[in-house]
């Protein structure tokens, strides 16, 4: 027994020694990774134990942990800076500082099917990290980005939350189809189509469909890239003539688990109400007009401020929680995200919920890596009655603008008081409709990609993008609206789409000797789009109640000849993509690159000989810095030329073919059709082809003193043929219209400047200055036609149109009469006494856009202010046009004041001329925000910011509407219109309180 205690003795003696051993020879050490410019942390660093392939990288705040031998020696290198060894030396924690290398300026961009160094890119691109990016109440990515790149241009619809945002880059291509970019979030490109259906409103009108990329909460966007030039985004062939925009979204990242939270609160209110007369004002004009006896038939006996009666207060609560973690073969994150804004108008709202997963795995001695992505979005959007073209009567504004203000709100009894379903009672109208979208949309990938040999790589990949949205728009029985009053309406809209995506590609990587790199890609791509929808209306409700009106259709009147479905309608269509790509990059002597690609699309949209179309650009770069006679200034001189085509395929589903469906009928109480006659919708063209967009592009790219002055400087020249469009047929004909390309050229050419300066660069204090400007001239050549679009609307305004396409004009060139004034009896008075409409030489489309950000920091604190204008564009006042004329003050209307005293007759006709046209020109403050980091060392949180945000300070412009910054939809049979403002959703000035924390 004594023998077996002392052979266990000297085992757990031997057995402790190794365990000792061991823990001594392989300690964990910590520490942080910070930048030698600005002490701020490094995320994502590689820190690798020289020699060996273990290995880890920063997390957000540039923490790192690892375990390693004490006489390790550590790399740490980072993107932009010089690598930086350090050896253990048996120290369980240090800090390490970067400094920059100004020589490498090799960020990391996202392009097409890949990412490359920026110093390795030959096309005209920017590429946007969470630090550029604007704060506050944001609910879509587009607002991320508004005002930070050149030659982007980005306008929201109207104030309404959800509203639908146009972009334009490098000026407005074409006349009929999309003008948005292609949208490709983590490798899959989105259909661009709209996921939820627009409204209908009887006699109010009808509204837009909401914002599609609203089911993308911005907290999850690591990274925005813009591709802007042929040579960028001719990898994507038919649809890159617009630009692309590349998102990214965030991954999990840091050898140790990471738990992310952000919270803010918002309050926004309207920055402008209309100038309109108050009750004591309003009489003495109307009595100017009609005499002191006639007082007596408009005054109500109230004071009434109408639009104060439909605003509100509007309450934001916006909540963020992120965990993820990682390390050298896997990483994955997972996010959760509510967002519940109300609008300043009130009912209107929107309320999201978010869940996303990114994950990866690698396999095989990291030779096969197997990644996936996952959104999942739930948006409810409440809509208030704000239409594009609602007729004389006006919708929720404009009621409310026109409404006398001695009238009273409710009656004595409590009930709403209504007359005539002429002037509805703006307050009747909140309480007696309901309009809501709930949309469900899922956006994902599963990806593998395989290391075959050394330098060359396959992967595939399979992404889906489904989405069902349903709409119902209820009005009551009580509400006194033509079309409504003492009938109801109900409108269902269901839109459902699902795409799916089968991508698959070689990409080769090999140096040639010491002088020559060659980056190659060959790929294959196939996309479908389906889309089915369906609408019904419902009238005669026997019920005032909106929800049981929508959750039980039978409490429409059921009675033989009641008419209780008022109309039905569906469509069922699919659309296919089959792509072949290729691309190569080749550089020599690290000065020389030359970048080439090439695709081919077939799509079902065309037929015949046309269904494939071949998109081909080249690009060369040469990186003059790398040569010996460039003066010591410069730290960074590259140029660059670039020329490509693209295309552009955005049109409905088989245009080419002659279509027939039902029309004209209803559904009986058996269900069945009663009435149905199959009728013509086009003419066949099987000759229909792409729009087709060529592009040159020179640049600049700079950098001086040791790079605290860079930017870059482009010019493109863009020239957009076979614009696709929908042409009415002359009447009486079999079918309505036919699509066809127009012989004509939409030509765009500009200049773009990008400038970023690191004006104090200390380490307690600094201050970066980054501005952009640039100019573009839009014009349409070669085309002898005519086309009108820009619908007015308002009374004695029938089929008024205010733009009209035509060639040596910008698209949408304003056509109006030239007035000069009022004569002596105050009627409207036309250059030459002509009564008729003619170019006046202005455009809608700006000519200047530029934004303006300035970063401070000083210890802990930050500062940054945001300013982005827009220059050059005219803005047509439908509003003032429709409802601020003496005509609609003398018949008992209220107006602003300036109608007051203006010397218009009463019976003096608002027609379309260019009395109502503005000059639109903005320099707007958007972003004011303050933050604190607070010194969280020694404790569980490894980061804490309280901020404070500004949104929409202040407006500088001459325009007297609500806000120059407005693009309401007043197309023509289905051309598209640009800057007519009508009674368009008013925008909010919003200040924001937050703070985001990050555990360790």
């Amino acid at each position: 027994m004594t023998k077996f205690y002392l052979y266990v003795s000297r085992y757990l003696t031997v057995l402790l020694f190794l365990i000792t051993t061991v823990a001594w020879s392989q300690s964990t050490v910590t520490g942080k990774v910070t930048s030698a410019d600005d002490g701020s942390g490094l995320p994502g660093v590689n820190i690798i134990e020289k020699g060996t392939s273990n290995g880890t990288v920063t997390d957000a705040n540039g923490s790192f942990s690892i375990s390693v031998p004490e006489n390790a020696v550590l790399v740490f290198s980072f993107v932009g800076y010089t690598s930086q060894e350090v050896a253990v030396g048996g120290r369980s924690s240090f800090n390490v500082a970067l400094a920059s290398d100004v020589t490498a300026l090799s960020e990391v961009v996202v392009i097409g099917y890949g990412q490359i160094e920026k110093k390795d890119a030959t096309g005209a691109l920017v590429s946007l990290k969470p630090g550029d990016f604007n704060a506050g109440v944001i609910n879509s990515p587009e607002q991320l980005i508004q005002g930070r790149a050149a030659g982007v241009q980005i306008t929201s619809a109207s104030g309404e939350p959800g509203a639908g945002i146009n972009i334009r880059i490098r000026g407005t291509s074409s006349v009929r189809s999309g003008n948005n970019p292609l949208f490709v979030v983590d490798g899959v490109p989105l259909s661009g189509d709209d996921v939820t259906a627009s409204g209908s409103g009887a006699g109010l009108g009808s509204s837009s469909a909401r914002n599609p990329l609203n089911f993308i909460n911005p907290n999850d966007i690591a990274s925005i890239d813009i591709l802007k030039d042929a040579s960028a985004t001719a990898i994507y062939g038919s649809r890159g003539a617009n630009g692309v925009v590349i998102i990214t979204t965030k991954t999990g990242k840091g050898a140790s688990s990471a738990l992310d939270y952000s919270y803010n609160f918002s309050v926004g209110k309207i920055t402008k109400k209309y100038d309109l007369l108050n009750r004591q004002e309003f009489l003495d004009a109307y009595e100017s007009f009609n005499g002191a006896a006639a007082v007596a038939n408009v005054d109500g006996g109230a004071d009434t401020d109408w639009q104060d009666e439909i605003l509100r207060t509007a309450i934001t609560h916006n909540h963020n929680l992120a965990f993820g973690a990682g390390d050298k073969t896997s990483n994955y994150r997972l996010s959760l995200g509510y967002m519940d804004q109300e609008g300043i108008i009130k009912i209107s709202g929107l309320k999201r919920y978010t869940a996303r997963f990114n994950g990866s795995k690698s396999f095989i001695d990291d030779r096969l890596k197997v990644s996936t992505q996952l959104t999942l979005a739930s948006t409810r959007d409440n809509g208030a009655p704000v239409t594009d073209n609602s007729g004389f009567e006006g919708d929720l504004i404009g009621s409310a603008l026109k409404a006398n203000p001695t009238l009273p709100v409710r009656n004595a009894n409590g009930t709403f008081y209504q007359v005539t379903t002429n002037e509805p009672n703006p307050a009747a109208i909140l309480a007696f409709s309901k309009d809501y979208t709930n949309t469900i949309r899922g956006l994902g990938n599963v990806a593998a990609e395989l290391t075959i040999v050394k330098g060359l790589t396959f992967k595939t990949v399979l992404g889906f993008d489904k989405s069902m949205s349903s709409r119902k728009t209820a009005f009551s029985r009580d509400l006194f609206v033509s079309g409504i009053k003492d009938k109801g309406r109900l409108y269902l809209n269901d839109i459902e789409t699902s795409n799916t995506l089968w991508e698959n590609y070689f990409t080769y990587d090999k140096e040639i000797g010491t002088t020559a790199k060659l980056n190659a890609l060959v790929g294959y791509s196939y996309q479908s789009f389906s889309r089915f929808a369906k609408g019904a209306q419902y009238t005669n409700f026997r019920t005032s109640n909106l929800d049981q009106m929508i959750n039980n259709l039978a409490s429409a009147d059921q009675t033989s000849g009641k008419n209780s479905a008022a109309g039905s309608n569906s469509s069922n269509v699919t659309d296919e993509l089959q792509s072949f790509y290729g691309r190569f990059n080749l550089t020599l002597k690290d000065r020389y690159i030359v970048t080439a690609t090439l695709r081919a699309d077939g799509s079902t949209k065309f037929g015949g000989d046309n269904k494939y179309g071949y998109f081909p650009s080249a690009a060369i770069k040469w990186r003059v810095i790398e040569e010996g006679f460039v003066p010591e200034v410069f730290s960074d001189l590259n140029l660059r030329v670039g020329y490509g085509i693209t295309g552009n395929q955005e049109i409905p589903h088989n245009q080419y073919q002659e279509r027939q469906r039902y029309n004209d009928w209803n559904i009986t109480n058996e269900g069945n059709m009663d009435g149905g006659a199959l009728g013509g919708v086009a003419f066949q063209n099987p000759d229909l082809k792409w729009e087709s967009t060529s592009q040159l592009n020179a640049g600049i790219d700079y950098g001086f003193l040791d790079n605290r002055i860079r930017g870059s400087i482009d010019y493109y020249y863009k020239s957009t043929n076979d614009l696709l469009i929908q042409v009415t047929s002359a009447q009486p004909a079999v079918q309505p219209f036919v699509w066809r390309n127009l012989d004509a050229q939409v030509i765009n050419r500009g200049l773009e400047l990008a400038l970023e300066f690191d004006a104090i660069s200390q380490t307690d204090f600094s201050w970066t200055i980054n501005g952009n400007v640039a100019f573009n001239k839009n014009e349409v050549k070669d085309f002898n036609g005519l086309i009108n679009t820009g619908r007015i609307h308002g009374q004695g305004l029938s089929e008024a149109y205010a733009q009209r396409i035509a060639g040596g004009q910008s698209l949408y060139a304003y056509y109006l009469r030239p007035f000069i004034g009022f004569d002596e009896n105050g009627l409207q008075q036309y250059r030459d006494d002509q009564d008729i409409q003619e170019f006046t030489g202005d455009s809608p489309l700006p000519k200047t856009i530029a934004g303006l950000t300035n970063n401070l920091k000083y210890k802990a604190l930050d500062l940054s202010f945001f300013f982005t204008g827009q220059f050059g564009q005219k803005i047509y006042n439908n509003t003032a046009n429709a409802f601020f004329t003496a005509g609609a003050l003398a018949s008992g209307r209220n107006t602003t004041r300036d109608v007051v005293g203006s010397g218009e007759s009463r019976v003096s006709s608002p027609d379309v001329s260019t009395r109502f046209l503005e000059d639109g020109s903005f320099v707007r403050l958007q972003n004011v925000t303050l933050g604190y980091n607070v010194n969280t060392s020694n404790t569980f949180i490894s980061s804490l910011r309280f901020f404070v945000t500004g949104q929409n300070l202040f407006v500088i412009t001459d325009y007297s509407g609500q806000d120059p910054e407005v693009n309401t939809n007043k197309s023509i049979d289905g051309v598209p219109s640009a800057g007519i403002d009508y009674t368009s959703y008013p925008r909010a000035r919003v200040f924001t309180l937050g703070v985001n924390v990050s555990f360790k």
